[in-house]
């Protein structure tokens, strides 16, 4: 169970999670051995799970994203996933309903780079098809 230290020290970490000890620990008024003995057990308990790099507005605005639906042959679709897993652009793989299975987030440095990537998508052992959405404007995000 997380005391109020804990979570401050995890509010903290997600507003800048290259933080150093020191600061943390200035910060929270604890001594640097404590913040560090906490994020050990907060690491350990499987509370954090890892430190992240959060990208800037200004590289991502010059990115391509797009939403690709994927159909997958049912048997092969555990395999899919992870050759899926393995393409640095995929941001996020979710399971759905409907006609398609899955729903890949891709963002890629340009429409020939994205191009390159749908065909490697739709070459995949297991992928009968694919249709792609490119996101033209984002107009909220949360």
């Amino acid at each position: 169970m997380l005391n109020k230290e804990d979570e401050k020290l995890l509010a903290l970490l997600q507003r800048d999670a290259r933080a150093s000890i020191s600061d943390l620990a200035r910060a929270l008024d604890l001594s640097r051995t404590t913040v560090q003995n906490r994020l050990q057990r907060l690491t350990e308990s499987g509370v954090i799970k890892g430190f992240t790099v959060e990208l800037g507005e200004s590289y991502l605005s010059n990115l391509v994203s797009a939403h690709v639906s994927i159909k997958v042959k049912q048997k092969l679709t555990a395999r899919t996933n992870i050759e899926l897993r393995q393409l640095p652009q995929i941001s996020a793989l979710y399971a759905i309903s409907g006609e398609y299975d899955l729903i890949a987030i891709v963002q890629a440095q340009s429409t020939e780079q994205l191009s390159h990537l749908l065909d490697d998508i739709g070459n995949l052992d297991g992928v009968e098809r694919t249709n792609s959405s490119v996101i033209l404007e984002t107009k909220f995000k949360r």
